[in-house]
């Protein structure tokens, strides 16, 4: 099957065939409709997790997927051959990834079935910036008529809690340099931005002169992000690991670490079905324009990058 991987560290990764995996037991085996790119799958490449994480070579790269199950390992019930579904691979290692033909996933965590509405397309920007987004707001537990700062507000996780805290009623301001950025943000519901080039904690005392009730943090540094949170407020950051990695008197600090658990998958599925969220699909390219992808990802985005497979 034709893969995404690179052979040994310093190696780039390129378009390449290797033998087609089977599911161990517990984990089912999908055929690859769609991936997309994070962040996480350029730091592979470029080596920055040598030393952090077991590496598999070949290493294919790819968290995100979408598409259809093809076999089942020992083990498995609660997902048949062709079911459609989308997640995040999710291993303790690196060498299986979802720029492939097939891929083989767990089913105890990072699957979920994916409803007839939402194409393959959409599905693959769904998984890892979705369950960002949904663990950050769940955590924020954030209220009607609270001000919540987005920082990363452009980006994949951004754009899904910016729809979040809108939704729940709180009054958003929004990261944003360019007037395309501004554009979109506003068009999520975002009732202010601020320009993350310049002065963000004094921008946000212009609008909200005690502070914010809730900064979610997915972008830019996390200790000037803490500062324009008003005291027994909530700072919520992906960027971290721990609380005590910012100086945060009177506020509360969460770190998060996304999970995509079946539950909050399901969740994301049936916010992109109800258009209660959705995801921006930027571009869409093939498998071997995947080097381009992780290019224009490189350079910035305004939406999910998309490789279809299949």
């Amino acid at each position: 099957m034709k893969v995404v991987a690179f052979s040994e560290f310093g190696a780039a990764p390129e378009v390449t065939d290797i033998e087609v995996p089977q599911p161990a037991a517990g984990e089912v085996r999908v055929k690859v409709h769609a991936a997309s790119v994070n962040g996480f799958d350029l730091s592979v490449a470029s080596g920055r997790l040598e030393g952090m994480m077991e590496h598999r070579f070949p290493v294919v790269l790819g968290k995100d997927f979408a598409g259809v199950v093809d076999a089942v390992g020992e083990g498995v019930d609660t997902f048949v051959v062709g079911d459609r579904v989308f997640g995040v691979v999710t291993k303790d290692f690196l060498g299986d990834g979802s720029f492939a033909e097939y891929v083989t996933v767990p089913v105890a965590v990072g699957i979920a079935k994916l409803p007839e509405s939402i194409d393959f397309t959409e599905a693959a920007g769904l998984g890892l910036a979705g369950t960002a987004a949904v663990d950050a707001y769940d955590a924020a537990a954030i209220q009607q008529g609270e001000t919540v700062l987005i920082a990363g507000a452009t980006g994949g996780v951004g754009q899904q809690a910016v729809q979040l805290a809108v939704k729940a009623g709180a009054v958003v301001i929004a990261t944003a340099s360019s007037d395309e950025e501004k554009a979109l943000v506003n068009g999520l519901g975002a009732a202010h931005t601020v320009d993350y080039k310049g002065d963000v904690t004094e921008q946000v005392k212009a609008i909200a002169a005690d502070g914010v009730d809730v900064v979610l943090n997915f972008a830019g540094d996390p200790t000037a992000a803490v500062q324009s949170v008003k005291a027994g407020g909530r700072f919520v950051s992906t960027l971290i690991m721990s609380a005590d990695q910012v100086q945060a008197d009177g506020v509360q600090v969460f770190p998060i670490y996304a999970t995509p658990s079946q539950g909050t998958l399901e969740r994301l599925a049936k916010n992109q079905a109800e258009q209660h969220t959705t995801v921006t699909v930027q571009q869409v390219f093939d498998l071997d324009q995947t080097s381009d992808a992780f290019a224009a990802f490189g350079a910035g985005t305004l939406g999910k990058l998309v490789v279809t497979i299949n």
